[in-house]
Formats: C-alpha cells, structure tokens, sequence
C-alpha cells in the first residue's frame, strides 16, 4: 500500500475524533437510574425522582447538581484516558505474564483484574465522596466497599 493510501490516517486528526467521541459518549450518557424492589436504599437515596412504572428518573437537578455533573465530565476525560492506558499496559503485561508461566490463569488474572477493572468514568458521587472511585479493580473475593 503506498503512503497516499495512509495519508488519510492522521495521529492527530485521529486523536482528536477520538476525544470528541468520548466527550460525545461522556456528555449523552447521564446516569441511569433504575427503581429496585426491596431495596430500600434504591427507592430512599434520590427523594426528588420521578416513579413511572418501575422506573424513576432524577428531576431537573438544581446548580450544585449541574456543576457536579459537569466536574464529573471534565474530569473523566484525562481520568478516563489515564485508565484507559493503565488497562491496555496491564493487559499486555498479564498476557505476557501469562504466556511466561505456560498459560497460569492465575498469573495472568493478578494483572488483569487490578489494571482493567475498577472505574473508567469520574461520577458526581465520586465528587461528593458518596462513592469511592477505584482506579484499581477489587478482586471478585474481596469486598468491594
């Protein structure tokens, strides 16, 4: 293939596209409540929702709401793109860990499950402190809180 058939492919053109998709996805995808039967955390933690036919939704949130959001938003972006990276390095390094030790699951799953688990979006719980944000995934054995 020759250079001219590549030169649509730019590193920073693409970089760019891909930032303004993530914005996109970050910006049209608010938080999702759903309304849990026999929780009663779910029906009591969002006073000010909506209830429609076992499913609530928020209200219009007032300016502090609106400015945690918006927080959360910018802050996922160099968040999200440093997890992102931490991901893709651990799951080469657990594939190559586990490639060395004659395909050990156990291995390769110490790398994989801290590196590629955990939070990739900054939510205003994380904000607010309601809600640890996790950088590092927890192992399914050990408690998540």
């Amino acid at each position: 293939m020759s250079a001219r058939g590549l030169r649509w492919v730019h590193p920073t053109r693409s970089r760019l596209v891909g930032a303004a998709l993530c914005v996109l996805l970050v910006v049209m995808g608010g938080p999702v409540l759903a309304h849990v039967d026999g929780i009663p955390e779910a029906s009591s933690s969002y006073p000010e929702e909506i209830h429609h036919e076992g499913i609530h939704t928020a209200r219009p949130s007032s300016s502090k709401e609106a400015g945690l959001q918006a927080a959360s938003w910018v802050l996922t972006l160099p968040y999200g793109a440093a997890k992102a990276a931490y991901a893709i390095g651990g799951a080469i390094v657990g594939g190559l860990a586990w490639a060395m030790t004659g395909g050990t699951m156990e291995v390769g799953k110490s790398v994989w499950i801290p590196s590629m688990t955990g939070d990739y979006i900054v939510q205003p719980q994380h904000l607010t402190r309601e809600k640890p944000l996790r950088f590092l995934g927890v192992p399914s054995g050990e408690p998540s809180s």
